[in-house]
């Protein structure tokens, strides 16, 4: 009996690997591209600032542009993480489209060029759109489409020339299915055209290669020499603190339970929260840092920095907090402030009559608005520059932020600030206002249970329960705890430091039973209002509930 081979059974797959090898070549010059393209826009950048690098002008913009919902959920979702995830998005998105400039340039190199003048215009008019925006701001993007695209040309035309032109499909058909009978007898111009078309592989592949090399290299260096040269470590370093006017005694050890896990009373700058919306952090040296009052007020003031440490100092310990914080979440810490006093220097500019509004303009545009006369109705509002015995840490504000008493971050907390303008809330609805978050941004009372952790497992007998609450300006006259349900118990508070201070309780659970239980807390500010269990979101006015936490007694 005679076995006749199946024509297309084990040939059949040699043209599809041609198509995908060629495919994924097409994208890898694509790829290269785009490597190049950052490298170009990185290395730009070194003239001008980080915020103006392609993917980080960009990043800025989506940030403005992201409805607040889904901004919401990045920071519920991802955390601290949001701003690494957002870029690793825009790198991915940026990938596929240059795999797509690739395949499409090896076909229509003008359609492929395209696609990398349409990143580097996008870049531009992201750099632009940032609040003092020059206009060279948009040179590393345009630096990068004009680089992206002639790279994406050149590989592709190095392709064209190098690569033989593919058969027909019917031919390609056929010569795979004659393939395993003429193999052995391939002429000696067939292995010549077959030698000429690896050598051209090589060579694309080769330049390709190359080039994510050129581009990487280019892109770490900027990026590398773009932080050195805008660093301000050295700057900050040099600050030298002067004794403050007024001076607060250390914070006492009843301040804080001795209950293990439980959150110190005052929080380390390296533990301290960051939620803003720079991808980049603004550096300013302080040598070149002034501040500008100005708008309602009958003398306008240019305060330097070098005169701003020549004021009257102050320290303050105060409780910020977060507006985008959950209930029980982590956006809130408590610091030792020093700066010199807000209300002090507005008066000494003149406050008009009308006024209510006093912005704060960072660095990098944001703005915040806080109601006026909470900064004049005799609490220590503060523009800081030290936290905790040190200047401002960078990613804190540095060189000067501001502090005010009784209300959220993003109504209070002007980090890198440059610039207040007495105004009105008619005339200016500041960066959140303008996304639907409320106007005057009072903090909510709050409180979490932080010992014993989330799905801990705790032996029977007695357990401690301890955590935190705040009231910020109100303080807080009581914390309660129940288990599954139960009656309310009075927690043990500790010591009153103050009503624009966190403060912390402890409870002992006596006889705990074996099983999986369920602990809530409430807090009752100073004005004897109970926090309420009604759970709402952070938008557009804080979270409220109770906290709660799941344990099993074993």
């Amino acid at each position: 009996m005679t076995n006749h081979p199946t024509p297309a059974a084990a040939p059949s797959g040699h043209p599809r690997r041609r198509r995908v090898a060629r495919t994924l070549g097409a994208a890898a010059i694509g790829l290269a591209a785009a490597v190049a393209a950052l490298g170009a826009g990185e290395s730009a950048a070194y003239a001008v600032g980080a915020r103006s690098a392609p993917v980080i002008a960009v990043g800025s913009a989506a940030i403005d542009l992201t409805p607040t919902p889904l901004k919401e959920y990045a920071v519920r979702t991802f955390g601290t993480h949001d701003k690494p995830v957002l870029l690793g998005g825009i790198y991915l998105t940026m990938a596929l489209l240059a795999a797509l400039a690739g395949l499409l340039a090896v076909r229509r190199p003008l359609a492929g060029a395209a696609v990398f003048g349409a990143f580097g215009g996008l870049g531009a008019w992201a750099a632009l759109s940032r609040p003092g925006a020059a206009a060279a701001d948009c040179d590393p993007s345009l630096a990068a489409g004009l680089v992206g695209a002639a790279t994406v040309l050149i590989l592709a035309r190095l392709r064209r020339r190098t690569t033989p032109a593919p058969p027909p499909a019917a031919a390609e058909r056929e010569t795979a299915e004659r393939e395993p009978v003429e193999r052995a007898t391939t002429s000696p111009g067939q292995d010549q055209v077959s030698a000429t078309a690896l050598t051209g592989r090589r060579t694309v592949l080769t330049a390709t290669a190359a080039t994510f090399a050129a581009g990487a290299l280019a892109g770490v260096g900027g990026r590398v020499l773009t932080d050195r040269r805008f660093d301000v470590t050295a700057a900050r370093d040099a600050v030298r603190l002067p004794v403050p006017a007024r001076r607060l005694p250390p914070p006492p050890a009843a301040l804080h339970p001795e209950v293990p896990g439980l959150s110190p009373f005052t929080t380390p700058n390296a533990d301290f929260y960051r939620v803003d919306t720079a991808l980049t952090l603004p550096r300013i040296d302080p040598r070149d840092w002034a501040l500008r009052i100005h708008g309602l007020v009958d003398h306008p003031q240019l305060i330097t920095f070098d005169q701003l440490l020549r004021e009257p100092l102050e320290e303050l310990d105060h409780t910020l907090s977060c507006v985008s914080n959950e209930v029980g979440g982590p956006y809130v810490g408590t610091t030792r402030w020093l700066g010199a006093a807000l209300p002090a220097l507005l008066r000494r500019a003149g406050v008009r009559a009308g006024a209510d509004q006093l912005v704060g303009r960072s660095q990098d545009g944001m703005t915040i608005g806080t109601p006026l006369e909470s900064v004049l109705d005799g609490r220590r509002a503060l523009l800081a520059v030290a936290m905790n015995g040190e200047a401002l840490p960078v990613a804190h504000g540095f060189p000067c932020r501001s502090v005010v008493p009784g209300f959220y971050g993003y109504a209070s907390a002007t980090k890198w600030l440059v610039e207040l303008e007495v105004t009105t809330f008619a005339a200016f609805d500041p960066y959140w206002v303008r996304r639907g978050w409320d106007r005057t941004g009072t903090v909510r009372t709050a409180s979490r249970i932080e010992v014993p952790a989330p799905f801990a497992k705790v032996p029977a007998g007695d357990v401690d329960v301890a955590g935190t609450a705040w009231a910020t300006h109100r303080g807080v006259a009581a914390v309660e705890v129940r288990v599954d349900g139960g009656p309310w118990q009075q927690t043990d508070l500790a010591a009153d430091a103050g009503p624009d201070l966190w403060r912390q309780w402890s409870y002992r659970w006596r006889g705990a039973p074996p099983g999986t239980h369920r602990i809530e807390v409430r807090a009752t500010d100073a004005a004897g209002a109970v926090q309420p269990e009604q759970r709402a979101a952070p938008f557009p006015a804080g979270a409220t509930g109770w906290h709660s936490t799941v344990v099993t007694v074993t």
